[in-house]
């Protein structure tokens, strides 16, 4: 009679200590909140993305919650293959989709700002469909732009025999325009017979001078 009671006392044990682990199983879903690696930009020009981004991981993390605790569901590697099973996982693959488009978008932007970029350039590119090689070429043709024009407005009155970084840097525009001169930085009577082609062939005063129009026409 002993050993039936304390049998039936180990069975009453074994059912209250299941169903506490049960309960505990129920509330404690281990690694709930998602973490990832990538490296994203927190000062994204569009605040409204970063918001939207932090919204579709605490809607992640919740629903995988819910998923747990109501149906000991964990959607991230389910045991079983239920309908009921299916339908919680193809939802989380949803709402795992989302948090990865908005965490794509603002890893790219986070990689093009450690390349130099800033937020009004990062805008420019997505809304225009740029590729960064070719906004950086863009990017330094314009201060090479800059650079010769400031040169050419900082140089006094070019004279025959002079040697100077501004006939240096027009002597190579004229090589690339097709013209077969040394480029040394010396301005001869060379130079000056392909400045006055180029005006030529571009409609400009043909003196053989360089002027800020025949300049920005070297430029272009």
């Amino acid at each position: 009679m002993k050993q039936i009671i304390i049998f039936l006392l180990l069975i009453i044990a074994f059912f209250i200590g299941f169903g506490k682990y049960q309960q505990y199983k129920r509330y404690h879903s281990p690694n709930v909140n998602y973490k990832t690696n990538a490296k994203i930009d927190v000062n994204y020009y569009n605040k409204e993305t970063v918001l939207n981004y932090n919204k579709a991981i605490e809607d992640l993390n919740s629903f995988i919650m819910l998923q747990w605790t109501a149906n000991e569901i964990d959607v991230r590697t389910p045991e079983d293959d239920d309908t009921e099973t299916k339908v919680a996982v193809k939802e989380y693959a949803k709402k795992l989709a989302k948090v990865k488009y908005y965490e794509a978008i603002l890893e790219n932007s986070n990689q093009l700002k450690e390349k130099g970029l800033s937020n009004k350039e990062v805008k420019f590119l997505e809304e225009t469909g740029t590729n960064l090689k070719t906004h950086l070429l863009k990017k330094e043709n314009t201060v090479y732009k800059n650079n010769m024009r400031a040169l050419f407005a900082d140089s006094k009155k070019i004279v025959y025999n002079q040697k100077t970084a501004l006939i240096y840097e027009v002597q190579k525009l004229l090589v690339k325009n097709g013209f077969d001169i040394a480029v040394d930085g010396i301005y001869r009577v060379e130079t000056s017979n392909a400045i006055k082609s180029f005006e030529e062939k571009n409609n400009l005063l043909a003196d053989g001078k360089l002027d800020v129009l025949t300049l920005d026409v070297l430029l272009e």
